[in-house]
């Protein structure tokens, strides 16, 4: 199905992968890039269970735009083992402008075809997706 804000389409691979994640806990992470000439969102990298944050942060290209979830497991102060689903909106400054911009048209209606999504980080460098800024926002 088309996005109506940029004309994009989502590989239907996006959903059933997102899926598999929320459900099963089969990925810690998924990237995801717009495929340009097809005009579609596409799964480009899926991260093993074994793989940690720095692997997910590192998956991501220095001057490129991506989407992408992260299944992050962490501790309450109540010393309770709970998980959080994230969304990432990759957007790095050294970014094409067209690129920035279908990105940014697209990313609400590709966000709310992930149904389990629990927090949102928006990001245009490595600073503002450390690890302690994520764990953070679980509270």
């Amino acid at each position: 199905m088309a996005n109506s804000a940029s004309g994009l389409a989502v590989n239907d691979e996006c959903k059933f992968k997102f899926q598999e994640l929320k459900a099963r806990r089969g990925f810690r992470f998924i990237v995801f890039r717009i495929d340009e000439k097809a005009m579609e969102i596409k799964v480009e990298r899926l991260g093993g269970t074994s793989e940690d944050y720095d692997d997910f942060a590192a998956a991501l290209p220095a001057d490129e735009c991506r989407y992408a979830v992260y299944d992050l497991d962490f501790v309450t102060d109540e010393n309770c083992q709970k998980s959080k689903i994230f969304f990432f909106s990759w957007s790095p400054d050294t970014a094409k402008t067209r690129s920035k911009m279908l990105y940014a048209s697209s990313k609400d209606r590709f966000r709310r075809m992930l149904d389990g999504i629990q927090c949102e980080i928006q990001a245009t460098d490595p600073s503002e997706m450390s690890l302690d800024i994520v764990k953070a926002r679980t509270h």
